[in-house]
């Protein structure tokens, strides 16, 4: 793991109607970490990932991404800087492959996403991370653990560097959570920094670095 902080986020508030989400915060994580963000739901957590991400612009404070700053308009923005984010809730096709899942929204694509090549780019990945998925499976096909495997596939071959991941174990059975910790391992020893966002203590207890 690198001393180098792969992020900062220096001040940082964000506000909504009747609410202040975050106030005044602080928060970096290094080169290939393990960083859990901890806390209760409604704490603040997801909003501060989501100013990370570019979904939101914050009303105050400094962002930096290998110590140059950075202004977000938007997650397309995030992640050309290698930052990628996996909620909650999936944003994927239903209706579609995996291979097209993973290739819709990018700029330059041909306009058959379904391709071999394409096909054995996302199996790559998978095979790498440890992310067992057929990249030629219709989503609607695949268990809730195996779409987020989608998206996590998806971020990566984006170009992700720091792959924020909300909540991720809420959707995962016992054993999967065990593998799923294994990729989380692999992916920071090849120099990725991951945000583990949680509100439970042994997990976190388990997986983070910090």
């Amino acid at each position: 793991m690198s001393t180098n902080p792969a992020f900062e986020m220096r001040n940082i508030s964000k506000r909504f109607p009747g609410v202040l989400a975050n106030d005044n915060v602080s928060f970096a994580a290094a080169k290939g970490e393990i960083h859990a963000l901890l806390g209760e739901n409604g704490a603040g957590k997801s909003t501060l990932m989501s100013v990370l991400c570019g979904l939101y612009r914050p009303d105050g404070g400094e962002l930096l991404i290998d110590g140059a700053p950075v202004d977000f308009r938007s997650p397309r923005d995030a992640i050309r800087a290698g930052v990628g984010m996996v909620y909650q809730h999936f944003m994927l096709a239903p209706s579609q492959t995996v291979t097209e899942n993973v290739m819709l929204g990018l700029r330059d694509m041909p306009f058959v996403l379904n391709t071999p090549q394409l096909a054995a780019e996302v199996e790559k990945i998978g095979a790498q991370f440890h992310l067992p998925v057929d990249p030629h499976a219709m989503i609607w096909q695949l268990s809730v653990g195996e779409q987020q495997r989608v998206e996590i596939i998806k971020m990566l071959y984006r170009g992700a560097n720091i792959l924020i991941l909300d909540e991720p174990t809420a959707v995962l059975t016992p054993p999967e959570i065990e593998g799923f910790f294994r990729t989380l391992r692999e992916m920071a020893a090849a120099g990725k920094t991951i945000v583990f966002i949680s509100h439970k203590l042994d997990e976190v207890l388990s997986i983070a670095d910090r």
